[in-house]
């Protein structure tokens, strides 16, 4: 372990140690219990039957084959599912219910892969089975009707999406016209992005139970408040009547952040049968109904003057989206923010398509629009004759030039700097093919990283108990990224106590609320609501023993006393044991809620992370192979909570980022609207051999501005100008510059 890799000694914080993660030995040993391995009595399983037409209705189900089977308790479809209610208008602070789902309550067709009907059986086998006897029949929309699969003819009638307000579809400033008229040198070019699909290791999966008028969930969700509020209407029930339970997430990244229809049919089957059903979806089934990340198109237009400064940028997006339910991903977010320029325009529209709603994927919007502006930055770069960063470092924004803010906190120039420093990248010959090594041609690229830092309100309890233990709770998750552990840390130090005498609890509605587990806001809003509400705890602590005439620290002032790894202790030597304190006290548990939320900061600064990557690939030049043996990242994320658990998520965001640069690509059979690839055999991800070496540092630094914690998330940085760093260095190793995403061997060959 090395010296920045170790846990925190006796006495010192535990935030920002690299301490193992508590719920380690549960991971490897099996102990950890996901959605769909909650032991259940009686319960019965459920079995998804998707369409296999893009547009259309249903013209009939023949389901009696498929109900005589063996062990077969129901075939449910849109002739028996229940009517479920009407719902209410939503009040002035409500969300409407949830227009992703498909219930079963007609008989239309939006696209392929949407759920007609649920088998149930007392085994999953039995209504595997069933399923496949099952016999839909489809009137395919004809005509002018017909289904909507190409992009490319989509794109010819764009949509405006629904406005905003904090993220508006379009932007402009200063006079874009004329700064392209001044500019010496312009980038006009087309980039695209591929659909993605997300592929956690653990698939959606539910268990639904009715106790009476009480449903009780559990769900792999990104949101267990949000699965309670969308199956209270979409049941017409007080959101009291529903629990959400989901202490372990095996990988969500964005696709369990909505509530899909598998939830909701679940809980009608099991209302339906009156015994609780589980459904857990199939690999294939993970490419339809639960999400992906859309395909855009890109134009961006950069000119700038001799020497490299921008005089004008436009950003054009469409991205894909669904006829049942909008969804923009917003490409232009770091364009609008990332460098200083006069003149800008950037706008966003939609292309429909009847495909399966797209959702958020690893920083949505970031990652797939840096590719295009981190692109367009090199081959700038380049027609300038003038060094990447250094052309970045001309353009650096002092302030955020679209709200004309300052920064809460910015170290971007020391993000190039340690980054190209720990790379070599000085070492770097610019002209394309001039570097190689062993045969191989080598490339060295690099790019920008950058997210909003995003906070909502939470909330937090926290209990100490008389044998100086604690517990704390909050309904936030843990998506594998360390939650449990870095809610210790923060716990434990504002307690006083070391983290082995700390109990953290979540993943579920019956805790103090929490936000979604997605914006890389969970630590940035939790952190601070179970910092406060552990110092509650704390400060009645000192209050008692400060009160007692039998403690030594009898009359001392409050402010004077600290209390760590389990003693109250005074500057002069005088001290107490927690435990001692308590006993006194009858061992009464001390207990406290509370919560933290965003002020006015947003008014007042411009919040964001920053990262530089630096990224070298070896290219076959007979092959076209290519080979990530290094990245180098560097990164300003605020206070990091824990550096082993925090690396390490950052690491593994950069792997999504070679995904995304060089394998990742959802093949649809443009007649039908179905992924060929719907497997992990033909849906390609990195895997070990490759991956080379990852190297990773964090900047020191707390932004205060932002948090009481001075922390910001870090779920999604890690993606973000990953693509763009490995498109850079293929072009500097082959002098072919590659604008569509994934990079393949055809591209490069020829």
């Amino acid at each position: 372990m090395s010296a920045d890799n170790k846990p925190a000694a006796q006495g010192e914080p535990a935030i920002g140690s690299a301490m193992d993660r508590v719920d380690g030995r549960l991971k490897v040993t099996g102990g950890a219990l996901f959605s769909a391995e909650h032991p259940t009595p009686q319960v019965a399983h459920a079995v998804l039957v998707q369409s296999t037409i893009a547009k259309g209705r249903i013209a009939g189900i023949d389901s009696a084959a498929a109900g005589a089977m063996r062990g077969v308790l129901l075939v449910m479809t849109h002739l028996n599912a229940p009517r479920l209610p009407k719902p209410k208008p939503p009040g002035p602070d409500e969300q409407p219910l949830n227009p992703k789902l498909n219930l079963l309550q007609d008989d239309q067709v939006l696209y392929n892969g949407q759920p007609v009907a649920v088998v149930v059986a007392d085994t999953l086998e039995h209504a595997q089975d069933a399923a496949r006897r099952l016999r839909v029949h489809y009137a395919p929309a004809q005509g002018k009707e017909a289904a909507v699969l190409n992009f490319q003819l989509a794109k010819q009638t764009p949509r405006k999406p629904k406005e905003q307000p904090e993220r508006p579809s379009d932007t402009s400033r200063g006079n874009l016209a004329g700064g392209v008229a001044r500019s010496a040198t312009r980038i006009d070019a087309v980039y695209t992005t591929p659909f993605e699909n997300h592929n956690p290791m653990e698939p959606h999966a539910t268990i639904a139970a009715w106790d009476g008028g009480r449903l009780t969930l559990h769900d792999a969700t990104q949101n267990v408040s949000g699965v309670r509020k969308t199956a209270a209407k979409t049941f017409g029930i007080d959101p009291s009547q529903v629990r959400v339970v989901c202490p372990f997430v095996g990988g969500g990244f964005g696709c369990k952040g909505s509530t899909w229809s598998h939830v909701m049919l679940a809980a009608m089957a099991a209302r339906q049968l009156g015994r609780p059903v589980k459904l857990a979806l199939e690999r294939t089934q993970m490419f339809a109904p639960v999400g992906a990340r859309p395909m855009t198109e890109q134009h961006l237009l950069l000119g700038s003057a001799a020497g490299g400064k921008l005089s004008a940028v436009r950003h054009d997006t469409v991205s894909s989206t669904s006829f049942q339910d909008d969804f923009t991903e917003p490409c232009t977010a770091a364009t609008r923010m990332l460098y200083e320029t006069a003149s800008l325009q950037t706008t966003q529209r939609l292309a429909t398509l009847n495909l399966g709603v797209p959702t958020y994927m690893r920083a949505p919007g970031e990652s797939s629009g840096s590719f295009a502006l981190e692109s367009a930055m090199d081959e700038l770069a380049y027609a300038l004759q003038l060094d990447p960063v250094e052309l970045r470092l001309q353009n650096y924004a002092a302030q955020d030039p679209e709200k004309q803010l300052p920064w809460s906190s910015k170290q971007l120039r020391e993000c190039y700097r340690s980054g190209a420093e720990r790379f070599g990248w000085q070492r770097r010959d610019p002209q394309p093919r001039s570097m190689q090594a062993g045969g191989q041609l080598v490339g060295w690229g690099m790019a920008t990283a950058t997210y909003p830092a995003n906070r909502r309100p939470a909330k937090a309890s926290a209990t100490l108990m008389a044998d100086g233990t604690a517990v704390v709770r909050s309904g936030t998750h843990d998506l594998g990224t360390g939650t449990y552990t870095v809610m210790t840390q923060i716990a434990a130090d504002a307690l006083g106590l070391a983290p082995r005498q700390v109990r953290f609890e979540l993943g579920d509605t019956d805790l103090p609320e929490a936000p979604v587990s997605g914006g890389s806001q969970s630590v940035a809003s939790v952190g601070p609501a179970v910092y406060a509400a552990a110092q509650a705890v704390r400060e009645q602590l000192v209050a008692l023993a400060v009160a007692d005439a039998r403690s030594p620290l009898h009359q001392a002032p409050a402010a004077d006393v600290q209390v760590r790894d389990g003693w109250l202790a005074l500057p002069d030597g005088r001290r107490d044991s927690v435990t001692a304190v308590m006993a006194r006290h009858g061992g009464q548990p001390l207990s406290a809620t509370n919560g933290a939320a965003p002020g006015d900061e947003k008014r007042q600064f411009s919040m964001h992370s920053f990262g530089a990557v630096f990224a070298e690939v070896l290219v076959d030049p007979e092959l076209g192979t290519i080979r990530v043996p290094r990245i180098v990242g560097a990164y300003d994320v605020g206070r990091l909570m824990n550096r082993k658990t925090g690396q390490s998520q950052l690491m593994g965001g950069i792997v999504w980022g070679m995904g995304m640069a060089l394998h990742e690509k959802t093949e649809m059979d443009a007649r039908f609207g179905r992924a060929v690839n719907a497997n992990l055999a033909d849906y390609h991800v990195p895997v070990n051999a490759d991956v080379g070496l990852i190297d990773v540092v964090v900047l020191d630094g707390a932004d205060t501005r932002f948090n009481p914690l001075g922390a910001r998330g870090i779920g999604e940085i890690g993606i973000v100008g990953v693509a763009a760093a490995l498109a850079n260095a293929v072009y500097h190793a082959t002098g072919k510059r590659v604008r569509d995403l994934p990079i393949r061997l055809h591209q490069l060959l020829g």
